[in-house]
């Protein structure tokens, strides 16, 4: 069973892209999900997290104020929607849930938060 992110590319600085993921499990609409990303050379990292409700998002303080979370409980799917897109932004991005803990209602905010990873998609913010 596998997530499936898409809508990765290549992109100048300042400019957008929008972030898909595929959730194949019937109880998605009770879980937390997120997006992580690592970058070349580094530990992977927490980006953005949505209760299962999707009344509540949390986000890395690097992403504050130009990404967005958002998710369709009907669709079985999340988004990511990043603006203002600067190199530093360069990396593959995952989709998360976390399954473990259906209908969470705490923080999310660590990679430790979700269990379950997808495939990722490169995001390349050229200068």
């Amino acid at each position: 069973v596998q997530l499936q992110a898409s809508g990765g590319g290549l992109v100048q600085a300042g400019g957008s892209l929008r972030l898909s993921c595929v959730v194949p499990w019937r109880a998605f609409s009770t879980f937390a999900a997120g997006w992580l990303r690592q970058a070349p050379g580094k530990e992977s990292e927490f980006v953005a997290g949505i209760m299962w409700s999707g009344d509540i998002t949390y986000y890395a303080d690097s992403v504050k104020g130009r990404f967005t979370i958002s998710r369709d409980n009907a669709k079985n799917m999340v988004n990511l929607q990043m603006s203002s897109l600067k190199p530093e932004d360069t990396a593959v991005y995952y989709c998360a849930v976390d399954t473990s803990r259906p209908w969470y209602r705490g923080r999310l905010e660590n990679v430790g938060d979700f269990n379950r990873w997808g495939r990722g998609t490169q995001v390349t913010v050229s200068s």
